[in-house]
């Protein structure tokens, strides 16, 4: 078996069958991650007008509005278990065909109920990135990890910068929201078409180790684990010869054991993907507005410099890979890095006195920040284990939700005192999770990971 392995790395590495099926493989997720965010920027920057056009006060608008934040909290672990239980396959493409019927009820809202109707799967399922993300840990190694995900990352920010240009044009024509909010419900079912025409088979060649069926533990790169990684490998073998529940029992047997990692492994980097995120909400939430009140930049230069900035964001998640070879591939010196560089690019905001200072400051952060969110996924999959990948990243979804939740509010307060007020906040944000991040650094280093393994 050893010259097994070794031939599969080679091949892997010569661009054998093994290879190249990979290859396609993570392609066609690429596919997916644009295709997903496409459809969805086309309708969510009009969903504020559409409900407003609908006869909707103001505070139910922003009650109908916070539901897909709160339905999030909630669902994204356990949607992230679920694909761990389940398999990627059956979870993603169920999340996909319920998202497309929530856009298509929303196709339909011709009234608030309907409206509101419509994002209940929406909130509950819309979990396609995070799953595909949980996906691409298992198809890769601990090494490439973080160089597939800002790839992935950056596939899909082009179709965040495309789709809202797209649903611009579009709401111009007559019906314009509901054709628009149509196509993102075809999008959505084209998404579900490719997931099931994926070459899943291709994918798992190399995945047959040890006598186990392929796909047990796919490795289309060749990967061999190291000792740890082994011994905890041998332990998952016993414990699955015993009976296994139902899914849901299963699900939430995982959930017990992720509960008692996260408070004693991963709670920093959790508390530090709240902090950030946070931080680059507040920054975001009243970023039009400011650049108007501030600097007198009209909304539809500030669209332009948004579009341009999620651009600069996206070739900062090609530009990961070549970062994390400069620093020996430490995730954790990456992220405490480009955390400090947006807090240091937020003050530099709130400080700014020119709209020229303010537009160089927003494409550096579109960057820190694209570098910073992969950096962070990377260290929970590390800490948590590949095999748990899609309740880790779900943990971390929801960890996002309550910052959804959080960051609007304490902008308002903020805004009250200066329209400077949000940057400053979230700069001070960014400046607690570097303290985090530097006071836990001895800690992890070659520790803490694959603690969810051995379990």
């Amino acid at each position: 078996m050893p010259r097994q392995e070794s031939g599969a790395g080679a091949e892997a590495r010569a661009g054998g069958p093994g290879a190249v099926g990979a290859r396609r493989f993570l392609l066609c997720l690429y596919l997916v991650g644009f295709l997903d965010l496409f459809g969805v920027s086309m309708v969510v920057p009009l969903l504020s007008l559409h409900v407003k056009s609908l006869g909707a006060s103001p505070t139910v608008a922003g009650i109908v509005g916070s539901s897909y934040g709160i339905l999030q909290l909630f669902s994204s672990t356990l949607v992230g278990c679920w694909s761990d239980v389940v398999g990627r396959r059956s979870s993603l493409l169920v999340c996909i065909l319920f998202s497309a019927l929530g856009y298509l009820i929303l196709g339909a809202s011709t009234n608030v109920f309907l409206f509101a109707l419509a994002r209940i799967p929406v909130g509950i399922f819309k979990h396609t990135l995070s799953i595909s993300r949980a996906l691409l840990s298992d198809l890769v190694s601990e090494k490439e990890r973080p160089l597939v995900i800002g790839q992935f990352n950056a596939a899909s920010s082009v179709g965040f910068i495309l789709g809202p240009m797209v649903g611009g044009y579009l709401t111009e024509l007559d019906g314009g929201f509901y054709l628009t909010a149509f196509i993102c419900c075809c999008v959505f079912l084209l998404n579900a078409g490719l997931v099931w025409l994926f070459p899943w088979r291709e994918a798992k060649l190399s995945g047959t180790e040890q006598g186990r069926p392929a796909g047990d533990n796919p490795a289309p790169w060749g990967r061999t684990d190291p000792p740890e990684q082994q011994t905890a490998t041998l332990r998952r073998s016993t414990a699955s010869t015993r009976p296994a529940g139902p899914p849901w029992a299963e699900v939430a047997s995982t959930l017990r054991d992720m509960k008692s990692l996260i408070f004693s492994e991963m709670w920093d980097i959790f508390a530090v993907r709240l902090l950030m995120a946070v931080a680059v909400m507040l920054y975001y939430s009243n970023f039009v507005l400011a650049l108007e009140e501030r600097f007198g930049v009209r909304p539809r230069a500030a669209g332009c410099l948004i579009s341009y900035s999620s651009a600069l964001g996206a070739l900062g998640g090609l530009a990961l890979g070549p970062l994390l070879r400069l620093y020996g591939h430490d995730g954790r010196a990456v992220l405490l890095r480009s955390s400090a560089l947006t807090c240091l690019l937020l003050l530099l905001h709130a400080a700014a006195r020119s709209a020229a200072l303010a537009a160089l400051c927003t494409s550096l952060l579109a960057v820190s920040t694209a570098v910073g969110r992969t950096c962070v996924t990377d260290l929970q999959l590390a800490a948590g284990g590949a095999r748990a990948g899609g309740t880790v990243i779900g943990v971390g979804q929801s960890v996002t939700a309550v910052g959804r939740i959080v960051a609007p509010l304490l902008s308002g307060l903020a805004q009250e005192v200066s329209p400077c007020g949000p940057p400053s906040l979230g700069a001070a944000l960014a400046l607690v999770a570097i303290f985090l991040m530097s006071l836990n650094r001895a800690r992890h280093r070659g520790g803490g990971r694959d603690k969810l393994k051995s379990e």
